[in-house]
């Protein structure tokens, strides 16, 4: 029966044997990976760098298959983007667990030199492979993926010097995935939380950080926080004791500002003491402007939100989001732009009105779907959060996954704010409710439309139109 309490040593054996059936991996000494991250630099220290920062640290996304090309796009990344912690992305195959198709991509792309893997595939390489990236670079790494299942890609990684994971049982399932069942996916990640824990217990403080944005679409700050502490209450129990929450930029200043001010106030609230609470904040995750100078735009926008609300990192995009898969010169350059943007701004005393109210606003939120994921578990987490997704009061919108409910759908009112426009069975409270009805209620009026889907359907667009609120016809208000 699912529970949310901490896997012995026995059991974190036994699971990690029965990985290792579905992928020979050698070198998974767990007291041999101690000492080698123990003769690390502390400048390779995830944790330490992170929780010692005086500004925001900026940090993009990048992998491909290759060790050699790796190791080149990364240093790129440091050199010319001036990274302050760098990613190693994940192949598709290896989040599907998929190890022998990853082997034969890896293997193409060494014949051939093309990139024919969309991420680096940690588990072929191996432990020593993981290690010569890691020994390579002068900045911490991290493990950046959306695997339901990552206790291998863990357990390699973790051996491999690799001190940050991305990722949690809800975030990499909800969003990403449609058959895998949560309590299993549940399960599966007490196997990684328990292992960066057995890691923090001898010394070596793996980071772990839940996927804040979800699906990446209009997500209401409540959801996002809510699934965030969840997962690093998860995370808690299994002795892990840094823990960065995340959430995704929805486009409007005041509540990104209130929606991070209020991740980090409820991370503190509800994570245990000895826990150290940081935030992230991701750059636009939705569709971005196929034109780069208004790309970049974009770009500002999340660094100018950054430095007012001063996360303790940022994942930056390129102004290439529209195409795809952006060139290292063009994902420098997103650092680039970040940087700037936060350093001319972040000494400033800027103050915006609203921002503490809306703050609250989220914040009574967030503590409404809390309060019913753990009323629903009898304060047991892990089986409150299935009850809660299983009868649809806690959801994510547009997520494909057949364990949520997927009937909450959001649109912005007339400020650009994300509201909730259909709720489903969403546990908040009536006077919650309304407030969302009364913004939507009143952009119609400006807008002299009914509020309907169609608000939802033109601000998923917008953006990458242009614009911030998907008006009738394009108008701006």
């Amino acid at each position: 029966m699912l529970q949310d309490e901490r896997l012995d040593s026995a059991e974190l054996r036994r699971i990690g044997d029965e990985i290792r059936e579905d992928w020979a991996v050698e070198d998974l000494d767990f007291e041999e990976a101690v000492d080698y991250h123990d003769s690390l630099p502390a400048s390779k220290r995830f944790a330490d760098v992170l929780e010692s920062a005086d500004r925001p640290l900026l940090q993009p996304r990048a992998g491909v298959p290759r060790l050699d090309d790796q190791i080149a796009l990364l240093r790129h990344l440091e050199d010319e983007g001036k990274a302050d912690l760098l990613p190693t992305t994940i192949d598709s195959y290896t989040r599907d667990n998929e190890y022998g198709k990853a082997q034969e991509g890896l293997e193409e792309a060494r014949e051939t030199g093309e990139d024919t893997l969309n991420g680096f595939p940690a588990v072929n390489h191996g432990v020593e492979g993981c290690r010569d990236l890691v020994e390579a670079l002068d900045t911490p790494i991290e493990v950046r993926h959306g695997t339901p299942d990552a206790r291998l890609l863990a357990a390699v990684t973790f051996a491999g010097g690799f001190q940050s994971f991305e990722g949690g049982p809800i975030s990499y399932n909800i969003p990403y995935t449609k058959e895998h069942d949560l309590a299993e996916t549940i399960e599966h990640w007490q196997y990684v939380d328990r292992l960066a824990g057995a890691y923090t217990a001898r010394g070596v403080r793996i980071n772990r950080e839940p996927f804040g944005p979800l699906t990446g679409t209009l997500v209401p700050p409540s959801i996002a926080i809510a699934v965030g502490l969840v997962e690093g209450m998860l995370a808690a129990t299994q002795g892990v004791r840094s823990v960065t929450l995340g959430y995704g930029q929805v486009g409007n200043l005041v509540q990104d500002i209130a929606a991070l001010r209020a991740l980090r106030s409820l991370g503190e609230e509800y994570l245990p003491d000895e826990v150290t609470v940081t935030t992230v904040f991701h750059e636009w995750m939705g569709g971005f402007p196929p034109d780069e100078a208004r790309a970049n735009g974009v770009i500002a926008l999340g660094a100018a939100t950054a430095a007012i609300a001063k996360p303790d990192k940022v994942i930056t995009k390129s102004p290439q989001e529209f195409g795809g898969v952006p060139t290292k010169e063009a994902n420098a350059a997103g650092l680039r732009t970040t940087r700037q943007l936060i350093d001319m701004m972040r000494e400033q005393a800027i103050t915006l009105d609203g921002v503490d109210r809306e703050q609250q606003f989220i914040e009574k939120s967030t503590r409404s779907l809390m309060d019913t994921v753990l009323q629903l578990g009898d304060e047991d987490v892990a089986r409150g959060v299935v009850e809660a997704f299983s009868t649809g009061k806690l959801d994510v919108p547009f997520a494909p996954s057949d364990s949520a409910a997927s009937a909450v759908l959001p649109a912005r009112d007339d400020d650009g704010r994300v509201r909730i426009h259909t709720f489903g069975d969403l546990a908040l409270d009536d006077d919650l409710r309304d407030v969302h009805h009364e913004r939507l209620d009143k952009r119609a009026r400006e807008e002299n439309r009914d509020r309907s889907f169609q608000m939802v359907a033109d601000d998923v667009d917008a953006i990458s139109e242009g614009r911030l609120i998907g008006r009738p016809g394009g108008e701006q208000a």
